[in-house]
Parts: structure tokens; C-alpha cells; sequence
């Protein structure tokens, strides 16, 4: 099964539910998907949805899935990661009106820098990065799902999520 979710943001991203809707219908996704679709206009289709899902609904479906597909938060990246589940990335970005800066991408490109995530800016790409996704898992540096592992991971996202968080404060002159 391939989980998407779009987090809890107020504004809609109907870009990527539109998108994984659309691959469902034409056979594209080669397995079932889930959405959690947030507070957009779309309504799939050709996939199971529900607009919010509990903290525990949530992991169960990170749990049961072999594909997470998330957009660019620090939390939800950080969830698949801890289950050894590299996510595609999709961010949030400013100039289709689904956030209100690019902080999303900046983090994205943090995390590919350091190849933890399956990053992608263009929608269309994204039915490539299903399909080639254990082939492009293969490519990043995971460790283990030991403990040390997981501190390490959390310290890492923490701290690239104050630094990127520092940087989109406006300073007073």
C-alpha cells in the first residue's frame, strides 16, 4: 500500500492529491493507496481518503505501508524514517499557493543533500520515483533502526529544523 499525507497546514495541497488520485485512475501506482488529503478541494476518486487521521491512525498507516509519500514537514519525515521507510518528499511550495514561504523545499534539499529522502519537486516525476522507488531507496544512507540510530536521526532533523527555521524569521533592523 502506498500512504500519502499532506499533514494538518491550512491551506490545501491539491497538487498532490490531485496527482496520486489521477496515477490511481490510470493504473499507474501498481498497488493500493491511502490519503490523508488535509483540508484541500480534492476528494479522491480512485483511492481511499480521509481529510485528518489520530496521531495512531497515522502510524499505523506509515506502519502497513511500503511507500510513504509525505509532503516537506520535519514530523511527517521524520515518522517513516524511524520505521526504516525513506519517504518521497514532495514540499509544500510557495508559488502554487500551498504555503506561505518555501521552507519545505529548503528542509527537502537538506535532507537529499544528506540522502535520507526521495526527493520530489516536480510532480511529474513522481509516478517514476513509485516505480523506480526501491531501486532509489538503495541509493540512500540508512542506517539500521537500532536506537543509537534513531537519536542520532532526531537530533539531526531537529537541529536542520532550527537552522532552517532561523533563516525564514524576519530580524527587526
Amino acid at each position: 500500500m502506498i500512504f500519502v499525507t499532506v499533514g494538518t497546514h491550512e491551506q490545501p495541497f491539491n497538487r498532490l492529491v490531485g496527482e496520486i488520485d489521477k496515477l490511481a485512475r490510470e493504473g499507474r501506482l501498481g498497488e493500493d493507496a491511502f490519503i490523508q488529503r488535509g483540508l484541500g478541494a480534492i476528494i479522491p476518486e480512485y483511492c481511499q481518503s480521509k481529510e485528518m487521521l489520530s496521531f495512531q491512525e497515522l502510524t499505523q498507516k506509515v506502519s502497513e505501508a511500503r511507500i510513504v509519500i509525505t509532503h516537506g514537514g520535519p514530523g511527517s519525515i521524520m515518522m517513516p524514517l524511524m520505521l526504516g521507510k525513506p519517504p518521497i518528499v514532495v514540499p509544500r511550495q510557495r508559488s502554487f499557493g500551498e504555503h506561505v514561504d518555501n521552507h519545505q523545499v529548503d528542509f527537502t534539499r537538506r535532507l537529499e543533500i544528506g540522502n535520507k529522502v526521495i526527493p520530489i519537486y516536480d510532480i511529474s516525476l513522481i509516478a517514476d520515483a513509485i516505480n523506480e522507488y526501491d531501486m532509489l531507496c538503495s541509493k540512500l544512507k540508512l542506517e539500521s533502526k537500532d536506537e543509537k540510530t534513531l537519536k542520532q536521526l532526531t537530533s539531526h532533523l531537529d537541529e536542520l529544523t532550527v537552522s532552517i527555521a532561523r533563516r525564514n524569521i524576519p530580524r527587526s533592523q
